[in-house]
């Protein structure tokens, strides 16, 4: 088993992230690799899947081999990546085209709202992708393309086969599969959770899962009082439940640990929408005062949770004379945070605390409008690439180190961000306007 070290990879909207990660769930090394994010107009969202699914990773792996020598003997490798994704693949296992992601118009066609998770997103990206470059090797995910890229081999984990049913029948359907033009051995090798897919060198390789409930493993969101805010580009709300029950538009799945479940979904109300306002007003200053504030609708890639619809365009209410770029700023940070709370508010939960994840705890004034207008306190993990840390738990557990039970261990929290009594008031009266306005007011 080499070092006993394990490495989790996250292939994200706007980069790759890796660790290395000892027994104890101490980071050893970390790389970060960024990649563009191609979004030349509203209804297009790619990668270039070369640069992002394939160049990206061995970086990623080079980097952290750098950065800690043991890190280059890996007990075992995991790659998660954000869903769905979808590109084909030469001989050689290189991308031939964009690599669609999650929202891109060509996976709209035959969507089925009533059946969110199995929605035919990932299929239309499938059949589009396989009228593109028929003679393709293969029509591989995200993760398939890095595993094969590490020496590996083209792996995907059963959450692909469920959203690609019929095509997926417990093993690739033949004669459906042909309806659509595409052979068995053209897609990914579909491994069970807790098999290995292969070995990467002399580390195991785990078959990849999505990076949300990567996050989930390794958050520390473990009663159903809690609610896992994931602060990356995209947002992601799962609040805990101990009941399950399904809430229309949302998604109700299984809870790493067992006799609970999440509830929620994902909305672009994340970091896409938060560095795109920061963007826009470049000289704002942190907001000191809780008065004064325009209500931002985020949608300026329409919205996903819970009502998934790609035409929905953002707006910017209330604005005054007075108000500034802080104030707008403000704004931004509020639609975020009013997102998150739409989504714990659906769920019905008893939540009183959120545990936040992703690259955004490193924004204080992100956390603190997400404590100030949820009204419950914020506490900050400590590793920010929570999903690259539940990957590399997952390649621990794949490789026969660890019981997958028994992720709490490698639970770390940083600062504990409470609500300014100060701004309550306004926030709420802002997230009644914010309902208001928004398409999904109910």
């Amino acid at each position: 088993m080499g070092t006993g070290i394990t490495v989790g990879i996250d292939i994200g909207t706007t980069s790759v992230k890796a660790l290395a990660v000892d027994a104890d769930g101490t980071i050893l090394a970390r790389a970060r690799v960024p990649h563009d994010l191609h979004v030349p107009s509203v209804d297009v969202f790619e990668h270039d899947a070369k640069q992002a699914w394939m160049d990206g990773p061995r970086q990623a792996l080079r980097d952290l081999a750098v950065s800690e020598p043991a890190a280059s003997d890996p007990a075992g490798i995991a790659i998660v990546s954000l869903v769905p994704s979808c590109t084909a693949v030469d001989a050689d296992g290189v991308p031939i085209t964009p690599g669609l992601l999650y929202g891109d118009h060509r996976g709209q066609a035959g969507r089925n709202e009533a059946d969110l998770l199995n929605s035919r997103e990932f299929r239309s990206m499938l059949e589009w992708t396989a009228a593109q470059a028929p003679d393709a090797r293969g029509y591989w995910t995200a993760p398939a393309v890095a595993g094969a890229a590490l020496g590996g081999v083209p792996a995907a984990d059963g959450g692909v086969g469920f959203a690609l049913a019929p095509l997926w029948d417990g093993d690739w359907n033949a004669d459906e599969l042909a309806k659509v033009g595409i052979r068995a051995d053209q897609m990914p090798l579909i491994v069970a959770d807790d098999e290995p897919a292969g070995h990467i060198g002399n580390a195991v390789q785990a078959a990849s899962m999505a990076d949300a409930w990567a996050e989930c493993t390794v958050a520390g969101a473990d009663a159903d009082t809690d609610a896992l805010v994931i602060c990356g580009t995209t947002l992601i709300v799962w609040p805990v439940i101990s009941e399950r029950v399904m809430i229309p538009g949302m998604w109700t799945i299984p809870h790493p640990r067992p006799g609970l479940s999440i509830l929620g979904g994902a909305s672009n109300a994340g970091g896409m929408f938060i560095n795109w306002a920061r963007r826009m007003l470049a000289d704002a200053s942190p907001r000191t005062e809780p008065g004064g504030v325009p209500v931002w609708i985020p949608y300026i890639k329409g919205e996903r949770t819970p009502v998934h619809d790609h035409t929905l365009r953002a707006g910017l209410h209330d604005l005054e004379v007075s108000q500034g770029p802080d104030a707008m700023m403000r704004a931004a940070y509020e639609a975020s945070a009013f997102s998150a709370r739409r989504l714990i508010e659906l769920a019905t939960t008893k939540t009183e605390r959120i545990v936040a994840s992703g690259g955004g705890v490193n924004d204080r004034q992100w956390m603190q409008a997400l404590a100030d207008c949820t009204g419950h306190p914020v506490h900050c993990v400590a590793v920010p690439e929570g999903a690259a840390l539940g990957a590399a738990w997952h390649a621990r557990v794949v490789a026969g180190l660890d019981e997958r039970g028994d992720s709490a261990r490698w639970v770390r929290f940083g600062e504990v961000i409470e609500p300014d009594p100060r701004w309550r008031s306004a926030c709420d009266d802002r997230y009644q306007r914010w309902q208001e306005l928004a398409a999904f007011s109910q």
